[in-house]
């Protein structure tokens, strides 16, 4: 089930209010801004590269920060009650309760691309995911700090794995689909307010899980 979370949350940072607003910008990208023949294998390509930059780099801090939670386990408690309270602010600001100025702002890596190839793809990801570090931190670091209760380097790659497949999946769609999904874009949009407080009271439900040491049991009767 903790996996699930995972994957849920990818799903719900590529949603979020200051990710989803540029997708036409990356499939602009993707596409080389040209309306040419084979553009779809052209932009399948070209995600899929993109897509895999930044799993390497997620996947990469995942494998640390289980790493460094297996360090930590004999302070077990200490570790829950502070990742457990960092989640609970994480939640608390994508609620619109408290206004954090690091998670809410956007600090892109500038850098241009005229014509954007499969290797190129894959560093323009890398970019991403370091560039937009604070626009997908809430969802992220809540991955990366459930990542580092588990214990195991192995398990904290497959959760970081699957949140990047959450993230990558409806890129790949949207790049290959977005003519027709943008109805549904526009909906997400118009609903915004109310996606954020259900997301934010989500992770405040999975901190105070994390604080009380309860996550894996509550997990363990969901499975």
């Amino acid at each position: 089930m903790t996996y699930v979370l995972s994957f849920l949350e990818g799903i719900i940072t590529f949603i979020s209010p200051c990710l989803l607003p540029m997708l036409p910008v990356y499939v602009l990208y993707f596409t080389g801004g040209k309306a040419e023949e084979g553009k779809s294998r052209k932009t399948l390509v070209n995600a899929l590269g993109f897509v895999l930059g930044f799993t390497l780099v997620f996947v990469a801090l995942g494998a640390f920060m289980a790493g460094l939670g297996s360090l930590l386990q004999r302070y077990q408690t200490v570790v829950n009650l502070i990742t457990g309270a960092v989640v609970i602010i994480f939640g608390l600001n994508f609620m619109g309760i408290l206004n954090i100025g690091l998670l809410n702002g956007t600090h892109k890596i500038q850098k241009e691309v005229k014509e954007l190839g499969f290797f190129s793809a894959v560093v323009f990801g890398i970019i991403f995911s370091i560039g937009w570090t604070p626009c997908v931190g809430t969802f992220l670091g809540s991955a990366l700090l459930m990542a580092s209760q588990q214990g195991s380097v192995l398990q904290g790659i497959v959760m970081l794995f699957l949140y990047s497949l959450g993230l990558g999946i409806p890129f790949l769609v949207s790049a290959l689909l977005i003519d027709k999904l943008k109805g549904t874009f526009q909906f997400i949009k118009t609903h915004y307010q109310v996606i954020n407080r259900v997301c934010g009271a989500l992770l405040v439900g999975i901190g105070i899980l994390m604080m009380t040491g309860l996550m894996s049991r509550v997990l363990g009767m969901l499975s």
